[in-house]
């Protein structure tokens, strides 16, 4: 799996807005000042947030973004699908939805068992645990492994 640029971006984001335990507002500007995301991307993450109802804007001079609920209710997974679309997709269709010969079928059951594993750990992460630097035992466990922070 490649983890885009909007995701990223999205989730840091979220992040320093999840940290304001006042959940004051944060402009869009300051938001892409403390994560040194580009502004013009910002705004269009933050566009695909609001269409998701992950985030509100508040207009008017103490206005910004805050997140529409609360930190723990939001999870990676959610993040990734309001910006990119589904977890897991082949040529853009849902790994469910492809068709092959008798002899190439097997790829579907590898595509939907990555889906699967990517959801074990991206559906457990939410806002709150990112903002606060503490991730579930399920995912630290993965972490464990030093061949995992090897690149093949």
């Amino acid at each position: 799996m490649r983890v885009s640029a909007k995701s990223d971006y999205a989730l840091r984001a979220l992040i320093e807005m999840a940290i304001r335990t006042d959940h004051t507002p944060v402009s869009a500007e300051e938001l892409g000042r403390l994560q040194e995301i580009p502004h013009g991307f910002l705004q269009a993450i933050l566009a695909d947030l609001r269409r998701s109802s992950i985030v509100v804007s508040q207009r008017g001079q103490s206005g910004g973004w805050r997140l529409s609920g609360e930190a723990s209710e939001i999870t990676v997974a959610d993040v990734i699908r309001a910006v990119d679309g589904p977890l897991v997709s082949v040529y853009g269709l849902r790994p469910e939805s492809v068709t092959y010969n008798e002899r190439a079928d097997v790829l579907q059951h590898v595509w939907i068992a990555a889906r699967h594993s990517l959801r074990d750990v991206f559906e457990t992460v939410t806002i709150a645990q990112l903002a606060s630097g503490t991730l579930p035992e399920a995912v630290t466990s993965r972490t464990a492994d030093e061949d995992a922070w090897r690149s093949h």
